[in-house]
């Protein structure tokens, strides 16, 4: 490890470790080395993009475009990547992202059900692509299925919220899903679903602790209500320094999947995704 990491990283993986005392968790003390690197935008956290915020654009276009962004991770979703496509389109699409310096942090949104079989299916597909987070919407009788194969993977899943009259749509309803289940399963936290069902995203981060797997960074022009739109994060009713000063908090993981997603303006949403980054990045330093 020493012939690979530069002094300044040494230096901070070894103070974090000292800090640590009780216990060592690699991903976040390298988490926490990447603060001391000038070249991290992000302060230490794996901030990217859902692709779905690209939907108007192909697999190559999107990557181009995360890439044109200065972000390093992605979480894709089926159009981006299928999870029925071929061993040569995933490692042609992974040669893409490794050529564009992007990493993949998940993979969704995927519904599950009582079929093991076929949820085995996305664990293989999970595996495959290397990620360690599935965003899920899973059928209230999955969960014995997922309970099994999140132990056999070692893939998180994490339940996505979403809207009013979703039957995943308000903090208590993720909080009871998971109750009782393996850590594994865990909770995305959809930002602006939760404004939209008159939740504070905040609130929900500190709420599910160390079971935030993935967030879905998002403003809404309205809360508590079924119709709204997204507006650049910031300008609407999200908190943005209080939600990275609750990912700090709960400690969230350096391989979880924390990707802004932007749904507006969807034929071009580049320039208003790169103002949500710079949003992101200012919070961030005020978050520290």
């Amino acid at each position: 490890m020493l012939t690979t990491l530069s002094r300044r990283r040494f230096l901070a993986l070894s103070a974090a470790a000292a800090a640590g005392a009780a216990w060592f968790d690699a991903p976040r003390v390298l988490a926490a080395a990447n603060l001391a690197d000038p070249k991290d935008l992000f302060g230490g956290f794996p901030v990217g993009v859902q692709s779905y915020s690209l939907r108007h654009f192909n697999t190559e276009e999107a990557i181009r475009h995360l890439q044109g962004m200065g972000v390093h991770y992605a979480e894709f979703y089926g159009k981006h990547l299928d999870p029925k496509a071929d061993d040569a389109r995933i490692a042609e699409v992974q040669g893409l992202l490794k050529a564009a310096g992007i990493k993949l942090a998940g993979h969704g949104v995927h519904g599950f059900s009582k079929n093991h079989e076929a949820n085995k299916s996305l664990f293989d597909f999970a595996k495959k692509i290397g990620v360690k987070v599935i965003t899920a919407d899973p059928t209230p009788d999955s969960f014995e299925s997922l309970d099994r194969l999140v132990a056999e993977y070692d893939i998180r899943i994490a339940i996505h919220n979403h809207g009013p009259n979703h039957r995943y749509d308000k903090l208590d309803s993720v909080v009871k899903a998971i109750a009782g289940h393996d850590k594994r399963i865990g909770a995305c936290v959809d930002c602006g679903h939760y404004l939209r069902s008159g939740e504070d995203p905040v609130k929900c981060v500190l709420t599910l602790g160390d079971r935030v797997y993935g967030v879905h960074i998002k403003d809404e022009k309205e809360t508590n209500t079924p119709k709204s739109a997204n507006v650049v994060i910031g300008k609407g009713h999200l908190d943005v320094v209080g939600l990275f000063k609750a990912l700090r908090q709960v400690k969230f993981p350096a391989d979880g999947a924390l990707s802004l997603e932007y749904e507006a303006n969807e034929q071009n949403p580049i320039d208003d995704m790169k103002a949500c980054l710079e949003v992101a990045k200012e919070a961030i330093a005020k978050s520290a």
